[in-house]
């Protein structure tokens, strides 16, 4: 069983964006929900690929600019004692889309996540193949991004959930069961609840945070990272099923650190 409270521990407030940003990130979480960046051809391979992404339109100069861009490898992290995190995740109706770029789960209202004493709503969570962080320079073979936003600030909180292959994973097997198979699908199966807990490892206490970016264009650098250092696991099968919908990549390669602290909970 998952339970649908979990507290970690977090060390310092990071910075989070000033008013100024909130409607940037709003619109950046909204492009990865539907898709809208895809009117400029932004992609993983060809003219489009993450290398150019920063002068595909002035809109996306941080994705070259930037100093503080996801996702990054996660090695010889900083020791600490981090404050009290909270996930208050509820059940919602399965709603499910292909956006071109990924499949994506939009939740309802009322899922929150408790960080730095600011409250996140849990807006979506999409997927990545293979893992966008790295370990010591090696992905895994899928990696799921819980996506936050702050109301009032527009900063976003997302927890990224590393999945290996391995076991067969019953709520993945629901997810992909009403997989989109064509872009910009979108279903909503209201017979179906999503729990978005059941994502999560059961070791909740193990994770590195620090301050970064959007993996996909615009790469706004308004994202506070809280990576769990225990997967989940999937089977072959499942990793292939989201393959042959998706692709074979669609994971930004890992950016420079610069003069970040990557934090890791003792």
């Amino acid at each position: 069983m998952y339970p649908n409270r979990l507290r970690l521990a977090l060390p310092i407030a990071f910075a989070t964006a000033s008013l100024g940003f909130g409607l940037l990130a709003g619109q950046a979480a909204e492009e990865e929900m539907s898709g809208d960046s895809q009117a400029i051809h932004w992609s993983y391979e060809g003219e489009g690929a993450p290398e150019n992404w920063g002068g595909l339109q002035e809109e996306f100069a941080a994705c070259s600019a930037g100093e503080t861009q996801s996702p990054i490898d996660l090695n010889r992290g900083i020791a600490s004692e981090l404050s009290e995190l909270t996930m208050d995740y509820q059940a919602s109706p399965l709603k499910i889309v292909n956006n071109g770029h990924t499949i994506q789960v939009n939740f309802e209202e009322g899922s929150t996540l408790e960080l730095d004493g600011q409250t996140f709503n849990l807006l979506q969570f999409h997927f990545h193949t293979p893992s966008e962080h790295t370990v010591a320079g090696e992905p895994m073979a899928m990696e799921v991004h819980l996506v936050h936003q702050n109301p009032d600030t527009g900063a976003l909180a997302v927890v990224g959930v590393f999945m290996k292959e391995g076991r067969w994973n019953r709520n993945i097997a629901t997810l992909w069961s009403q997989m989109p198979r064509s872009k910009s699908e979108e279903k909503t199966v209201s017979r179906i609840s999503v729990d978005a807990a059941k994502l999560l490892p059961r070791n909740t206490e193990d994770f590195y945070r620090y301050h970064g970016s959007l993996t996909t264009p615009p790469c706004s650098e308004i994202v506070n990272w809280i990576v769990m250092k225990e997967p989940i696991q999937v089977s072959r099968r499942q990793i292939q099923q989201f393959v042959r919908v998706v692709g074979e990549n669609n994971a930004r390669p890992v950016q420079p650190l610069q003069r970040r602290f990557l934090l890791e909970a003792e």
